[in-house]
């Protein structure tokens, strides 16, 4: 979809030309990978599964509960995959999918241009 354009009317107002009439492709992939958490996440299962506290621990910042929540955003979009490894006591790992590792290549962009520019 084409990016709003602004015009001038003759009274010095700006009008919309082709307002957007739903989310643009930007906006809805940052609806899915934009969540705090949820890149970190898909980078640090990028190298195979890993089990839950594991993963926790990698994040540092995040407490369990938020990880928790992002995982099952995540694993409800199809991004990453849960197995249980037993019940008792509760053992699980995380896994990327194939439509997980799609997203590995923005990620890695984005890792570039935030090195380059010392962000």
């Amino acid at each position: 979809m084409k990016s709003e354009v602004l015009k001038k009317k003759g009274s010095g107002k700006k009008m919309v030309l082709r307002p957007c009439l739903e989310p643009c492709p930007i906006e809805r992939g940052m609806r899915v990978l934009g969540g705090k958490w949820k890149g970190s996440i898909l980078w640090h299962l990028k190298d195979g599964p890993v089990r839950f506290n594991d993963l926790a621990r990698q994040l540092g910042g995040a407490s369990k509960k938020m990880v928790d929540q992002r995982l099952k955003e995540l694993e409800s979009q199809g991004l990453v995959k849960r197995q249980v490894l037993s019940t008792r006591p509760i053992a699980v790992t995380y896994e990327i999918t194939e439509f997980g590792i799609s997203a590995l290549g923005i990620l890695e962009q984005l890792k570039d241009w935030t090195e380059e520019h010392s962000l």
